[in-house]
């Protein structure tokens, strides 16, 4: 399915499921793809679920962007319009949790929900960069020929990422099984995208203007962590903190992505968000 935007970008969006509730996932990157088969599948009999690729990645349409949280949020907005959803429950993942938790803040009376999953929180990203890079080379380095392997490969090869992405997972034994599977199939990573995303949350992120945003945020929000995610998970206290209406799940033994390695606690968790949001 096709949803075009206000500026004309074709955008790749599926529906499935046969609930009431109507739930949009926001996959991570910036500059992948949507990589929420799993979750709509844990879902798709308690909720309607939408997923989409992000502009200029995946199976959507290539572009010159424009590479702006503001951007994103409109074609957000056009995925929400297109399907006719008054209000929504919205589902981010790392960098698409950012991105739904903006949406609401801009949007607050269309959003009856937030799940945020494996976020950074608000703080400026100065304050877990650091320690996050440390954690991924030390984890990266407990198997010497995958760390040796990934130092020789560049940017953008198939297998380099998918050795980077297995260390995202705390059951070190499937590591390579669970990040091949995010990679299957292979769309590329739009590192212009990824760069310049990155570049305006490093610059416009840890604001006092965002947490008084965030403290004034009348949404319902479900923050859920991997315990064992390699960003510090401190770092996600400060969104925690600001937010008026919020209930944190922590699954324990899971990484960054723990409906993969948790998902009866995961289905769980955001089930008991989907029932209280309507």
């Amino acid at each position: 399915m096709t949803v075009t935007t206000d500026d004309g970008v074709r955008l790749w969006a599926a529906r499935q499921g046969r609930g009431d509730v109507p739930v949009v996932l926001c996959h991570g990157g910036p500059g992948l793809w949507d990589m929420f088969e799993d979750v709509t599948g844990m879902l798709a009999d308690r909720a309607d679920v939408v997923r989409w690729d992000q502009r200029g990645c995946g199976r959507s349409e290539p572009c010159a962007g424009p590479w702006t949280t503001d951007r994103f949020v409109a074609d957000l907005d056009a995925v929400r319009r297109h399907f006719g959803l008054d209000r929504m429950v919205l589902l981010g993942h790392s960098w698409g949790a950012q991105l739904a938790l903006s949406y609401a803040l801009a949007h607050p009376e269309r959003v009856a929900g937030l799940v945020y999953v494996s976020g950074t929180g608000i703080d400026p990203v100065s304050s877990w960069r650091g320690p996050f890079e440390e954690n991924f080379l030390a984890r990266l380095d407990e198997v010497p020929e995958r760390a040796a392997r990934w130092r020789e490969l560049a940017d953008g090869d198939r297998e380099r990422a998918v050795l980077h992405w297995s260390v995202e997972f705390e059951d070190r034994e499937r590591a390579l099984e669970h990040a091949g599977r995010m990679a299957e199939p292979w769309f590329g990573i739009n590192y212009e995208c990824n760069k310049a995303l990155g570049a305006e949350t490093k610059e416009g992120w840890g604001t006092p203007e965002l947490q008084a945003a965030c403290q004034s945020l009348d949404v319902p929000v479900l923050i859920v962590d991997g315990e064992r995610d390699i960003r510090p998970r401190w770092a996600v206290d400060s969104l925690e903190r600001a937010l008026p209406r919020v209930r944190r799940v922590v699954l324990e033994g899971a990484g960054h992505l723990p409906w993969v390695e948790d998902p009866a606690g995961f289905r769980e968790a955001v089930g008991a968000a989907l029932s209280g949001s309507g």
